[in-house]
C-alpha cells in the first residue's frame, strides 16, 4: 500500500467521538489490519480524541497517516496541555494515557510543526 494521509476536523465536543472512531476503524481496514488490530485503532482514536479535547482546544484536527500495516494519528491540541482539573478528571487521563500506552507502539505528547500534538502509531501485531 501506498502511504495514505487523511486529515479530519471535528469540533472538541464529546458527540464527535464516534465520528473519530468510526473513521479511524474505517481507515484500518483498509490499511488490511487484524480484527484485533482494528479494534485497538479504534480504542485508541476514541481515547486520543478524549485526551485531546481535555486540552480545551476549539477544534480536534486528527492527521492519520496509513502505511504499511500501521496507523499513525496526531491529534491537536489545545495550549491547555497540562490542564488543571479536578482531581477525578486528572484520574481519568491517567487511565487515557495508561490505556494508550498500553495499546500504541508510540505515545508521546510533544510539539509538531509548532502546534502541541498528541502522537498515537499503531503497527500490525502485538504491542512490543
Amino acid at each position: 500500500m501506498a502511504v495514505e494521509s487523511v486529515r479530519l476536523s471535528v469540533p472538541a465536543k464529546a458527540e464527535y467521538a464516534r465520528s473519530v472512531r468510526m473513521l479511524a476503524a474505517t481507515l484500518a481496514v483498509s490499511d488490511k489490519l487484524s480484527v484485533d488490530d482494528v479494534e485497538d485503532v479504534r480504542m485508541a482514536a476514541e481515547e486520543g480524541f478524549v485526551y485531546a479535547c481535555s486540552t480545551s482546544p476549539e477544534r480536534c484536527d486528527v492527521n492519520f497517516l496509513l502505511e504499511d500495516e500501521s496507523v499513525t494519528m496526531d491529534f491537536s491540541l489545545g495550549e491547555d496541555v497540562a490542564p488543571a482539573v479536578e482531581e477525578q478528571q486528572s484520574e481519568q487521563l491517567e487511565l487515557v494515557k495508561l490505556l494508550l500506552s498500553a495499546i500504541c507502539d508510540e505515545f508521546e505528547v510533544a510539539e509538531r510543526a509548532g502546534v502541541p500534538t498528541l502522537h498515537l502509531l499503531k503497527k500490525a501485531g502485538n504491542v512490543e
